[in-house]
């Protein structure tokens, strides 16, 4: 075995396991995330060391990086004594006093599936489905869990979302139900929603809770969203097909400027709810994401954006709204994430039958970066397609090397990028710099399941993701700058 030491928290609630590691973490510098095309800095980039297999078969990482388990789900317990909900997913992180991180985390949960959010009083929004939601999560650099507690209950399939500029997260349903549909759970149990779902909710994680969806987003199969730096504009994925799904901007009323206990409190109908359109050099709309390729990386094109007519979905999908080449629609909208200068969006991949028209071009996985000043959106990362992804075959024998699917995306404090994948074979967390590499840098050993909601402690220090089966939070230290600088 190598110098590397991983451990491993496996413990209730105050438990707790150090970390050991060969060398010692270099000192951040200060640096804010840059837009593709900016220079960095001149010492010449140092590829990410090979993984190293796991002895306990659960995370390959590199030498000098570690390990540590904050949560795992049906086996860790809340605050109330309930066990910690499945299905790990979208997640922030804040940072604390004395060296302590804040974690809100998404459950992926249908109701009368895994593990599910327990309906705690004042959090729930439908008691109709005890299914998904989001808890909180107090940890530190080791790993060690202080408590974990319900933000929010009786929503569903809370995949992805994102944090907003003042430190609370807003979690994203990625269904669509009407009030009055039944469910069977995949345990016998049944139901009826009492509710509508479909919408965006925010989550605080001080334990105050206001489990009233924020409409004026939007009903639809919410995937992630990003908040821009004037607090006017969110930028947010739709994860849907049959017809694809649409990147949408969402701007906010004159005069009205986003900030703590302001979008619980807007209309319905507030501002306006619009989606995407990219702008072919001779003036047409580009129908899907899948027409470019790696030929066009780099290259901008201009954006323009087109109103929702009836946002709320009651009579037809938001996307259905749209006639084909009206919108620019994609294949799994996925991880949005923003920079003071812009937004990045993936999608995920696009290459079976009804994923793409049929003169498209399949792919693996696609990272957008769109730029708020130039109001352009230029491909910044592309992976071709491999046919090893069409049967699910074993991941082929430089499986570190082949990567496919990309969902969540974060920025990491030096302005790369880090992927989570989400698709056949070995499952990698990835980092990636707009326009160039891309490095896996770490790796499931445990199963074929998805990596989930990364996402970079303040200080850079720890880099948080969790591994949704069979539903583990991961706190990863090592010399993060010295590789993703």
């Amino acid at each position: 075995m190598s110098a590397t030491r991983r451990s491993l928290l496996t413990g209730g609630a105050a438990a707790g396991v150090g970390l050991a590691v060969a060398g010692a973490v270099p000192a951040l510098a200060e640096a804010k995330p840059a837009r593709p095309g900016t220079p960095g800095r001149k010492r010449a980039r140092e590829p990410f060391p090979p993984l190293v297999d796991d002895p306990k078969g659960i995370l390959a990482l590199a030498e000098g990086f570690a390990y540590a388990i904050v949560t795992s789900a049906g086996e860790t317990t809340l605050k109330t004594g309930e066990k910690t909900p499945s299905n790990h997913d979208g997640m922030m992180v804040l940072g604390g006093r004395r060296g302590r991180y804040t974690l809100i985390q998404n459950h992926e949960i249908e109701p009368g599936e895994g593990v599910p959010v327990p309906l705690v009083e004042g959090t729930v929004y439908d008691p109709g489905a005890p299914s998904g939601g989001c808890t909180v999560i107090t940890t530190d650099g080791g790993g060690a869990n202080f408590g974990e507690f319900v933000a929010i209950s009786g929503t569903s399939t809370n995949c992805a979302g994102g944090p907003t500029p003042w430190g609370t997260w807003l979690t994203c349903e990625e269904t669509v139900n009407d009030a009055g549909e039944e469910w069977e759970g995949e345990d016998g149990t049944k139901g009826v929603y009492e509710k509508d779902h479909g919408y965006v909710f925010e989550v605080w994680a001080d334990g105050s809770a206001d489990p009233r969806p924020i409409k004026a987003f939007g009903r639809y199969d919410h995937e992630a969203l990003a908040i821009d730096k004037s607090r006017t504009k969110v930028y947010l994925s739709e994860d849907a097909d049959e017809p694809n799904g649409l990147f949408y901007r969402w701007t906010a009323p004159a005069g009205v400027r986003l900030g703590p206990g302001v979008l619980t409190e807007l209309a319905d109908d507030a501002g306006t709810l619009a989606a995407m359109q990219i702008i072919l050099p001779d003036g047409s709309v580009l129908p899907d994401v899948a027409y470019l390729t790696s030929a066009q990386m780099g290259q901008p094109f201009p954006v323009k954006w087109k109103t929702v007519p009836e946002r709320d979905a009651q009579e037809t999908p938001c996307r259905e709204q749209f006639a084909d080449g009206e919108v620019t629609r994609g294949r799994k909208f996925e991880g949005v994430w923003g920079t003071d200068e812009g937004v990045y969006v993936v999608n995920s991949y696009a290459w079976e039958e009804g994923d793409m028209p049929a003169d498209a071009s399949p792919h693996d996985g696609m990272v957008w970066f769109y730029d708020y000043k130039a109001e352009t959106i230029q491909l910044v990362t592309y992976f071709p397609h491999q046919t090893q992804s069409e049967d699910d075959a074993p991941a082929p024998k430089y499986s570190d090397l082949t990567f496919d699917g990309p969902d969540n995306v974060t920025v990491t404090p030096w302005g790369s990028l880090v992927l989570a994948e989400d698709g056949t074979g070995a499952s990698h967390v990835l980092g990636a710099f707009p326009g160039g590499p891309a490095y896996a840098i770490a790796r499931n050993d445990l199963n074929d399941s998805e990596f989930c909601g990364p996402c970079f402690s303040p200080d850079g220090k720890v880099l948080f993701v969790n591994m949704q089966d069979p539903g583990y939070t991961l706190a990863i230290t090592g010399p993060w700058e010295r590789y993703l600088g």
